[in-house]
């Protein structure tokens, strides 16, 4: 068995191959440190001194994200040049969004190993998130952004000629008046789907979604605008499949009654989704790169998508207007946009999952390996096809008995099966699947970027079809 490191992660885990066949989460965290065992038995480094790195990397992988940068952390105290508990604390910092934090272990970790390009690649995406473009082209300098597996796999959004072209502009810059502004969905099924207008022009149709990060335009849209290009990317779909992501950026996207300028964006063939969108044309996608940098609320009861400024006064007018049955979840930013954060499937341990309002026709997809470990039977007697961002897929349903996230439970959710989980294992830690969009259309769901919570509220005029509770 050729069992390999993954050097990028800075912790090691399984390989998909081997993890695909690890039913238990107990097993997968007890082998995964059998292996790290044997990487760093080889290591001149002190027992105890070894112990406690196992400790933080056992942790980590088991998405116990606090306790686990307390751990490098003072690793890192006792040590300061221990180059991988400083990476690490790095990357949690990153994955919690604590940005200041997240730089000051970065360049540390820089400072004892320039020629490792992973700390720059991650300050890198410190420096998008704060929409300071130059910086993070500088972050850059010295990394094959082109051939680094991480930029590839993680943070495709840091082309450098497509964030060199930002240069005297500002990111997202918001010009409109008041604190909010809401869009009303044209439909909410199978997807929410509204009216924008890009680049001034007409308006045109997009579709709201979490799994999706920046701004997408269709290719022949892009196209028809005259958007530059700054070069291709491979993008990774449903059931494991691949297609070619063109990078580009536009001058504004008007949303209701504000115009957000100078936005980057990606570009894929999308209106050959229209006809399953029940419209006449597809042209673009809203991800969750527009949405960082709002308080957003996708009310589905409502009917409408709400954008507030990213403040402290509107998360606290947000706090007193809401009413109601309200649950708070915390989250996390895996990569350069997966938002994930606790549930639980069946009767198994709680695991991370990936919240993904553009999982169209159920309320979520689970990894392979867990759809097996709770027992859930494939209704392939209903198999149909249906398509994806790389293309057409077979699709088989499911349901789960039982499905929670953070506090809010729902009975016999509909989940469907599409092939290979591929972000199972891709981030060093375990991803059981995500959330889609029938679990979160009785709610508004309000993202809160700034504390790194979403907000569940449901209305109590909404009627629901299956039962639902909040879990104690």
């Amino acid at each position: 068995m050729n069992v390999t490191k993954n050097r990028l992660r800075g912790v090691e885990w399984l390989p998909l191959t081997l993890a695909h066949d690890l039913r238990s989460p107990s097993k997968r965290i007890a082998l995964a440190v059998v292996i790290a065992s044997c990487y760093f038995s080889g290591q001149a480094t002190s027992q105890p001194k070894q112990s406690k790195i196992d400790s933080a990397d056992r942790l980590f992988q088991a998405g116990k994200f606090a306790h686990a940068g307390k751990l490098y952390s003072r690793i890192a105290t006792q040590n300061p040049k221990d180059y991988s508990a400083i990476l690490q604390s790095g990357r949690i910092a990153l994955l919690s969004n604590r940005l200041d934090d997240a730089q000051k272990w970065l360049e540390r970790a820089i400072i004892l190993q320039p020629g490792d390009a992973d700390a720059k690649v991650m300050l890198a995406e410190v420096f998008y998130r704060r929409d300071d473009f130059q910086k993070a082209v500088a972050s850059l300098k010295g990394v094959d952004v082109s051939n680094n597996k991480l930029v590839a796999s993680q943070y495709p959004t840091l082309n450098v000629a497509k964030l060199e072209s930002f240069t005297s502009q500002t990111p997202y810059e918001l010009h409109g008046n008041g604190e909010s502004t809401r869009l009303k969905f044209l439909k909410t099924d199978p997807l929410p789907v509204v009216s924008v207008r890009v680049n001034g022009g007409d308006e045109v149709t997009f579709f709201i979604d979490t799994g999706g990060s920046e701004v997408t335009l269709d290719t022949d849209f892009g196209r028809e605008l005259g958007v530059p290009r700054f070069g291709t990317v491979q993008g990774t779909f449903s059931g494991g499949q691949h297609a070619d992501v063109q990078q580009g950026r536009i001058d504004s996207l008007t949303v209701s009654d504000w115009t957000i300028k100078n936005l980057p964006i990606a570009m894929l063939p999308l209106r050959q989704l229209s006809k399953d969108f029940g419209v006449k044309q597809i042209d673009g996608v809203i991800g969750t790169n527009l949405l960082y940098h709002f308080l957003a609320t996708m009310d589905y009861p409502h009917g409408e998508l709400v954008l507030r400024r990213k403040t402290a006064k509107s998360l606290e007018e947000f706090a007193a207007t809401s009413s109601g049955k309200r649950v708070v979840v915390r989250f996390w930013i895996a990569s350069d946009h997966f938002v994930v954060g606790w549930g639980s499937v069946e009767t198994l341990p709680p695991a991370l999952l990936f919240v993904d309002t553009g999982l169209q026709g159920a309320g979520v997809k689970l990894a392979e390996s867990v759809i097996k470990e709770a027992g859930i039977k494939l209704e392939e007697d209903k198999t149909s096809e249906g398509a994806g961002g790389g293309g057409k897929l077979k699709i088989v349903p499911y349901t789960v008995r039982q499905l929670s996230f953070g506090g809010i439970r729902e009975d016999n959710v509909p989940g469907l099966y599409d092939g290979p989980f591929p972000w199972e294992y891709s981030f060093g830690f375990h991803l059981a699947g995500m959330v889609g969009h029938d679990f979160f259309k009785p709610y508004a769901v309000t993202f809160d970027f700034k504390n790194m919570q979403i907000f569940l509220h449901r209305s109590s005029d909404v009627a629901l079809g299956r039962r639902l509770t909040l879990c104690r």
